[in-house]
């Protein structure tokens, strides 16, 4: 009894629970913890503590000595601390002695130094202001050394240098354009525009008389000039005073730039900026700029709103004609002098502005006059063409079609243009030859088979392209393609009221010829959407739709990998009607394969002979009519459409003519072997031949037809063993063991892929004659 108390004792103190305290050291939970690890439940292991309590002596004892050690230590190091602490405050507290004397004494000393400070100032900026008197004077010293320079270099007749001192003179009046010295400024401006006068007019006159020894302008083409090109006794010496002049009036470029503002057009125009014509150019271009201006302008005969060729052939021709001599004598000497001036095109560039100043002029005046204004595009677009092609002017300098671009001016310019456009479509589909093929009777050159009226229409549009694609923005070329998009579905929409009149004769020449309009219409649209000119239309397009969130993120993605085109929703729309186009030809001629087709329907394929039976396998009597019909189509329909949609047109027919044969025919009948080897013959003997002409195999557009007479035309063994194994197979199905790839190897190897094998079976039991197996 004493045994079992001393057990509930120990077990319920076992069970009494000992929980931690997080927040202290929980001694009594670690000593239960360790007592718990080492005793446990087992009382033998209490015969342990004799050694566990010596073990934990040790371990005191070790611990109370660790103590003792770290409690003399600490003392010792905090001492050592609290001193360096002491010793820090000491230093500390004379560092700000220190600095509190030092602070007095400099507040003292600036106390003492402020009036020395303000007399200091006083000076200082006096003798800034010397400084600057000094300077303003030293450089009112340096132009007057200038000035007396050109002065002398006068005096001694040394132009060249006179006009290398004025060239430096203009340079220093543009380092001082930031300077607030405005007397200094004007006076320097002065000097400049003095001397520049001086020379000017001196280089001028000498370089005029030099140009005229030369018969300077040329009125002529260059083998009627009568010295320019030519090289008499005096030719070297007037070409050196040429080359001398024309260096020294190029050393005043830069002075001449500083004083002469170059006339502008109104921003409107929105003209690229470009330098000034360098002065000997300008000299050159007097005398052609007085006769234009004297010609072209008041009240001169030659002078009409109605005749803009005079004036635009006039600059074509000066051009021409002193062409040879700028590029053979003055481009040498620019070379010479290290200029990267291009004489031909600075001489161009000169004579084109000329032509805007006139027709910025000239336009508003004829700006709702149809006829002269139409008149006047189509002669500026010859000239820029011309002036382009002919002569190398560059796209980067003003032209006309900056003011043709002018807001007022564009918008006319596009309302005429649809107009015309308008009224060309009218007259070409209203026209006696408007369906007829131009190139008819040539059959290398009439593939497309395209009416007159279609091909003009696209020679249209390709006009208007010529005429818009040098215009300088792209913002202007992309409402030029908006109204070309327009165009074409106004003509697709007249298209479809002209084919929904001759619907009722869907294989007429007429419809015919709708029909392959419109393909090639949208042919050629796809080509041209492959286009550099058009693609970088695309990418414009696709920048203003991104900057003005009009598309879909779709659309935009589409525009920037290229996937679609500028034209793509013209060319669904077309592709749209030539389908439904194509489709109801296909329908037509169906209907009447159909009825044709009615007698052949009704053979008594059950009953007719066997092949061994017959001498000549011949075609079915009732198969005549259908087969004559499709063949007169078939020759009807391949001289009026082009290729491209013959092919499409006769695969959708041979595709509608199996499905029918197959359903309405061999579907619906019993075969018995003769049966069966006349649908073999008429299909594979006559039908199949009315293809052959347009494709190597026509069998594989009619792959009902041909399976099913496969099915139907094999000999008794074959059909009873491909039965059986059909029949496994829909066994095999049922009981959850598929074996289908067995059946469809079958049916592979006797050739037969496209009917499933429930058609199989049908047909294999449209077979009248199966011998007695018993089963």
């Amino acid at each position: 009894s004493i045994a079992e108390k001393e057990n509930m004792a120990t077990v319920a103190v076992r069970k009494k629970e000992v929980t931690r305290d997080l927040d202290h050291c929980d001694i009594p939970y670690y000593v239960s913890e360790f007592v718990e690890r080492e005793v446990g439940n087992d009382y033998d292991s209490l015969r342990k503590l004799d050694n566990l309590i010596d073990k934990l002596s040790e371990n005191k004892k070790q611990l109370e000595e660790q103590v003792l050690t770290v409690s003399s230590e600490v003392p010792k190091r905090i001492q050592n601390a609290l001193k360096n602490a002491e010793d820090s405050k000491k230093a500390l507290g004379r560092l700000l002695e220190e600095e509190t004397l030092l602070s007095d004494s400099i507040n003292s000393h600036l106390l003492k130094a402020q009036p020395w400070m303000e007399d200091l100032d006083v000076l200082i900026s006096q003798v800034e202001e010397i400084e600057r008197h000094l300077s303003y004077l030293k450089w009112i010293s340096r132009i007057e050394e200038l000035s007396d320079s050109i002065q002398q270099y006068l005096m001694t007749n040394n132009v060249p240098e006179a006009a290398s001192t004025l060239a430096f003179m203009a340079e220093l009046d543009i380092k001082l354009q930031e300077s607030s010295c405005s007397h200094l400024l004007a006076f320097v401006r002065s000097t400049v525009k003095f001397w520049h006068k001086i020379l000017k007019d001196k280089l001028s006159s000498d370089f005029e008389e030099v140009l005229t020894q030369l018969h300077w302008p040329f009125v002529g083409p260059p083998q009627s000039q009568a010295f320019g090109l030519s090289a008499p006794a005096s030719a070297p010496d007037v070409y050196n005073n040429l080359e001398t002049l024309f260096c020294q009036l190029l050393k005043l470029q830069t002075s001449d730039e500083l004083l002469t503002k170059p006339k502008q057009l109104p921003e409107k125009y929105s003209l690229p900026l470009s330098p000034p014509i360098i002065l000997p150019i300008q000299i050159m271009l007097n005398p052609l700029q007085k006769r234009f201006k004297y010609h072209f302008t008041g009240n001169k005969q030659t002078n009409v709103l109605n005749k803009p060729e005079w004036y635009l052939t006039q600059v074509l021709m000066w051009i021409g004609n002193h062409a040879k001599f700028l590029d053979d004598k003055i481009q040498p000497i620019l070379d010479k002098a290290g200029s990267s001036v291009n004489a031909g095109l600075e001489f161009s560039r000169a004579l084109v502005m000329l032509i805007l100043e006139k027709l910025a002029a000239d336009i508003p005046c004829l700006l709702y006059d149809d006829t002269l204004f139409c008149h006047l595009v189509d002669e500026v677009l010859l000239f820029e063409r011309e002036l382009y092609s002919v002569h190398g002017y560059l796209s980067s300098f003003p032209s006309c079609m900056h003011i043709l671009s002018e807001e007022s001016c564009f918008q006319r310019w596009l309302t005429v243009e649809k107009k015309f456009a308008l009224q060309k479509m009218d007259s070409m589909l209203s026209s006696e030859a408007a369906w007829i093929s131009q190139y008819k009777d040539i059959t290398d050159v009439d593939e497309m088979k395209v009416p007159d009226c279609a091909e003009t229409f696209m020679t249209l549009l390709l006009v208007i392209t010529d005429r818009y694609k040098n215009l300088p923005t792209a913002s202007r070329k992309l409402q030029f393609l908006g109204l070309q998009k327009e165009l074409v579905d106004d003509f697709r929409i007249r298209l479809t009221q002209v084919m929904k009149e001759e619907t009722r004769a869907s294989l007429g020449f007429r419809y015919c010829a709708i029909l392959n309009a419109v393909n090639y219409i949208a042919t050629v649209l796809a080509d041209w959407a492959d286009n550099v000119f058009f693609l970088q239309l695309q990418q414009a397009e696709l920048e203003v739709s991104a900057e003005s969130n009009a598309v879909s993120k779709l659309q935009l993605g589409q525009l920037a990998s290229m996937e679609s085109s500028v034209f793509d929703e013209m060319i669904n729309l077309l592709e749209r009607l030539k389908h439904d186009m194509l489709t109801r030809q296909v329908d037509h001629v169906f209907r009447e394969v159909k009825d044709a087709a009615k007698l052949y329907k009704k053979e008594r394929w059950l009953s007719l002979p066997s092949q061994a039976e017959q001498a000549v396998m011949s075609l079915s009597s009732t198969a005549c009519p259908m087969l004559l019909t499709l063949r007169d189509r078939l020759l009807q329909l391949e001289q009026q459409l082009c290729h491209s949609l013959f092919k499409v047109f006769w695969q959708m027919l041979a595709e509608k003519v199996d499905t029918y044969i197959y359903q309405e025919i061999i579907m619906a009948n019993h075969f018995n072997e003769g049966g069966a080897a006349q649908l073999q013959f008429d299909m594979s003997r006559n039908l199949f031949p009315l293809f052959s002409h347009y494709c190597k195999r026509p069998e594989n557009y009619f792959k009902h037809i041909k399976e099913a007479c496969i099915i139907l035309n094999l000999n008794i063994g074959s059909a009873l063993l491909l039965k059986d194994v059909l029949q496994s197979a829909s066994e095999n199905e049922t009981t959850l063991k598929p074996n289908q790839p067995s059946a469809t190897a079958a049916l592979n190897e006797l050739g037969v892929y496209k009917l499933a094998q429930r058609d199989v079976e049908i047909l294999l039991n449209l077979r009248a004659s199966w011998p007695n197996t018993g089963k």
